[in-house]
């Protein structure tokens, strides 16, 4: 006879498990039109593709960039990695909308590098550190796809660059629950003041959501 303790964690497994399937089968769905378009692509477009995955706080881009980047391979680059260092933060440069990212650096080192179909070489930026990791330096060879992640990824800065532009969207109440899956509740008062308004501001004056060819919203149906 097992113990009762092996039945409770056989059962606790199997429960997770079942959630987990759930959530990919309904990630499945959800990225669908993502897919479709990006197989469309790789079919009849260029030997070098740029995808953009933009959006609202907490709508799912870092999840569907890793779905696809799992699907079709590629390369997957961050935009967090490119946040403004100490001496970049300056009122003027803190008052710019999409200006809490180093986007001169972002093109210079990996968008420009992508067209060149050269070595992308980049040492990410630590937000706790508020310095480069050097020890996570990241050389990456070229390859034909290439997924771009973040918000401020398709700032205007860096012209029309994009094979595909998918805009990621939620609601505000499911934002907020999902900033709370994600970080706790110790940086929600950041997230409520600060961050979210500021992507919003950038969104709505930029145009960002109208650029795009896909909008996905965040659902948990």
């Amino acid at each position: 006879m097992k113990h009762p303790k092996n039945i409770i964690g056989f059962r606790i497994d199997g429960k997770v498990m079942n959630n987990l399937k759930q959530r990919q089968n309904r990630n499945c769905k959800r990225f669908m039109p993502a897919v479709l378009a990006i197989e469309e692509l790789i079919r009849n477009g260029d030997d070098c593709l740029t995808i953009a995955i933009d959006g609202r706080t907490g709508a799912g881009k870092t999840t569907i960039s890793k779905y696809l980047h799992e699907k079709f391979g590629g390369n997957l680059f961050h935009m967090d990695d490119f946040y403004l260092q100490s001496h970049q933060r300056t009122k003027e440069r803190l008052k710019e909308v999409g200006g809490n990212v180093d986007y001169e650096r972002f093109k210079r080192e990996v968008l420009d590098v992508i067209e060149r179909k050269e070595t992308v070489y980049y040492r990410p930026f630590n937000y706790h550190t508020m310095d480069f990791d050097a020890e996570f330096a990241r050389d990456i060879p070229p390859k034909r796809l290439n997924i771009i992640e973040g918000t401020y990824s398709l700032n205007p800065y860096f012209g029309d660059r994009y094979d595909l532009k998918i805009f990621m969207d939620v609601e505000y109440d499911q934002q907020i629950e999902n900033v709370i899956d994600r970080e706790g509740t110790s940086e929600l008062d950041d997230y409520i003041d600060k961050w979210i308004p500021k992507t919003d501001i950038y969104i709505e004056r930029m145009g960002i959501q109208d650029k795009c060819d896909i909008t996905i919203e965040f659902s948990k149906e």
